[in-house]
C-alpha cells in the first residue's frame, strides 16, 4: 500500500479553477467575506494545499448592499496612517459604503487571507461590483 502524499502541480490547479457568482444583497458583511476568502483560498477543494494557490475566481454583485449587524454602521471605522506626524486618518464605514462600497467588501476579504505573496495572488481573483451588472458573464475558467 502506497502512502505518498499527493501534491498538485500548478498546471493541474489552474486547469481546475472555477467561477463563483455571489449576490451580496442583504448578506452580513463578515459572513460573506469569510465565505469569499475560503473560495479564494481553495479550502473547499479536495486537493487543498496551504502553500499553493488552489482557489477559484469569485464575482460579487451588489457589494454596496451588504448588511452590518449591531451598531457597526455608526461605530466601525477604518484607520490608516501616512507615516508623518499627525498623519492619522479615521474613516467611518458609513462614509466608505457611500463613496466606495466595493472597498468595504474587498478590505474585509483581504484581511482574512494570508498576509504574504500568496494572499496577494488570491485577492486578485476577487471581482466585486457595486450594482447587479458585471462583465464576467459566461466565464468558466482563467
Amino acid at each position: 500500500m502506497s502512502q505518498k502524499t499527493f501534491l498538485p502541480e500548478k498546471s493541474f490547479v489552474q486547469s481546475k479553477r472555477q467561477w463563483h457568482h455571489l449576490n451580496a444583497e442583504g448578506q452580513v458583511l463578515g459572513r460573506l467575506a469569510s465565505r469569499i476568502a475560503s473560495l479564494l483560498h481553495g479550502k473547499h477543494k479536495v486537493y487543498y494545499t496551504p502553500h499553493l494557490d488552489c482557489g477559484d475566481f469569485v464575482v460579487v454583485t451588489n457589494a454596496g448592499k451588504v448588511r452590518l449587524t449591531g451598531d457597526k454602521l455608526n461605530q466601525k471605522t477604518y484607520f490608516s496612517h501616512s507615516g508623518y506626524a499627525d498623519g492619522a486618518k479615521v474613516l467611518p464605514i458609513r462614509r466608505l459604503l457611500e463613496k466606495r462600497p466595493v472597498q468595504v467588501l474587498t478590505l474585509a476579504v483581504k484581511r482574512m487571507l494570508p498576509k504574504n505573496r500568496l494572499g496577494a495572488r488570491q485577492i486578485v481573483r476577487l471581482k466585486a461590483f457595486p450594482g447587479p451588472e458585471h462583465s464576467f458573464k459566461g466565464k468558466t475558467h482563467d
